[in-house]
């Protein structure tokens, strides 16, 4: 006599399958992977995008500063519309118009145009600077380091494949190269845009059901405005060597390949750092010392750097690469300082926005100075003085706190039917465990 076998119990409706959460993940990865692509492929070919576009120095700095300004501006679009649109279609719509942008860049004849073009290119990298810390919360709010981790890593590698291969492109393809090693990156933004739009809906899942906090409130805190200005001093830094760092080296004496992948270097040294900062980042009495070994590296390699560019090129960009390591560890510190998504939402948001916008000086300010001067002195100071703002912010970060305890009435955050100029996500889809709001681990 056979009996039949009892079904097992259905999962909630809510909670989406091990399969949805792994096609999540890999979204967020190879979003990761098109972070940078259309910033560091700029650097290689400055000189022949001056010449091809027929502009000044001056100019030539907006085109790296324009980058930072775009991620602040349109970050600040990001929660807005997260709580109207699914995350997933955000993202998928904001690497198609990337895709589109580094298209129109690579193709556009005036200056104005290719402004344009950058300005599309950048939406993807913008919504997802702000976007991918909240869902890393949400969706896997015991793992924010391993997440953080390997969107960072993914980021870190899109950045030096294309900083790397950008001049041999351009090369290959004849007199208007630069053209075709600008527009390539499409075609990944395009592969990224994929399984956001494969990414299912949760059953009940509503636009009503967001809870949201007014990121306004955040002046109240001083942790969140420390929080801007150390990200956006790390900013700068970043900037100003991706935008300026291969055309320095070249106007050194090196030639256009070998400044290309020395940039190359600079974004490959940060691929295991970013895979190994978030997890030492979670540990509050690593943070400190941390800091301190970043600020060190930068210090030395900003001073090789100018001092004795080609005595050891190679040892000047790799410490400025092991400083760039703040940046991993301010993404993790996002998640580390609010007590839940929607309030980590907000902080992303107020920190990336806020502090884009500050550091888009940087390499403008290069630009002005080189033109005026003839020369880059100006860059190592305006360097040299940001590495000191850095330490000073970094160590106030630092400090184990939570935004949600400076502003009045985040601790707890109240559901409210008002959802514009908000930081808003949608509902938890994560494990049971994930639900409380609570920080992660560490």
């Amino acid at each position: 006599m056979s009996r039949t076998a009892r079904s097992a119990p259905a999962p909630p409706a809510d909670e989406p399958s091990r399969r949805g959460v792994g096609l999540i993940a890999v979204a967020i990865v190879l979003t990761g992977l098109n972070l940078r692509t259309a910033v560091t492929s700029v650097g290689p070919v400055l000189e022949e995008i001056q010449k091809g576009l027929g502009i000044s120095s001056g100019l030539l700095g907006l085109v790296t500063t324009m980058p930072v300004l775009c991620f602040a501006l349109i970050g600040f679009t990001g929660p807005s519309l997260s709580a109207r649109f699914r995350d997933s279609h955000v993202l998928a719509g904001a690497l198609l118009a990337m895709s589109a942008g580094l298209v129109l860049r690579s193709t556009a004849g005036a200056f104005v145009l290719f402004l344009v073009g950058t300005a599309l290119a950048m939406v993807g990298g913008a919504l997802g600077n702000v976007l991918l810390p909240s869902l890393v919360k949400r969706h896997f709010p015991g793992r924010t380091g391993l997440l953080v981790g390997a969107y960072s890593t993914a980021m870190s590698v899109g950045a030096a494949v294309a900083a790397v291969s950008t001049a041999p492109i351009a090369a290959a393809t004849g007199p208007n190269g630069w053209r075709w090693a600008l527009g390539i990156w499409a075609v990944l933004a395009l592969v990224a845009a994929t399984p956001w739009l494969a990414v299912r809906a949760t059953g009940g899942t509503s636009r009503q059901t967001h809870v949201s906090v007014r990121m306004r409130e955040l002046v109240h805190s001083r942790l969140a405005i420390a929080m801007a200005v150390f990200f956006g001093l790390q900013s700068m830094q970043a900037y100003v060597i991706i935008g300026w760092s291969a055309q320095y080296l070249r106007d050194t004496g090196l030639s256009a390949a070998a400044a290309g992948l020395l940039l190359g270097l600079n974004s490959v040294v940060g691929i295991p750092l970013s895979a190994v900062v978030p997890a030492l980042t979670v540990r509050p009495r690593i943070q400190r010392p941390l800091l301190c070994g970043f600020v060190a590296c930068y210090v030395v390699g900003w001073l090789g750097l100018w001092l004795t560019p080609l005595a050891a090129p190679w040892l000047w960009m790799t410490l400025l690469a092991l400083g760039m390591g703040t940046f991993a560890m301010v993404l993790t510190l996002m998640g580390l300082r609010a007590r839940t998504p929607e309030t980590t939402a907000a902080l992303s948001t107020v920190t990336q926005s806020w502090g884009y916008l500050f550091s888009a000086a940087g390499p403008l300010l290069v630009g002005v100075l080189r033109g005026a001067t003839g020369d880059y002195t100006g860059m190592f100071v305006l360097a040299l003085a940001s590495v000191a703002g850095l330490a000073v912010t970094g160590w106030v970060v630092t400090r184990q706190r939570y935004v949600d305890d400076e502003v009045p009435g985040w601790s707890p955050v109240q559901p409210r039917e008002d959802v514009l100029e908000v930081a808003g996500a949608e509902p938890p889809v994560s494990s049971p465990a994930g639900r409380d709001g609570g920080s992660p681990p560490g």
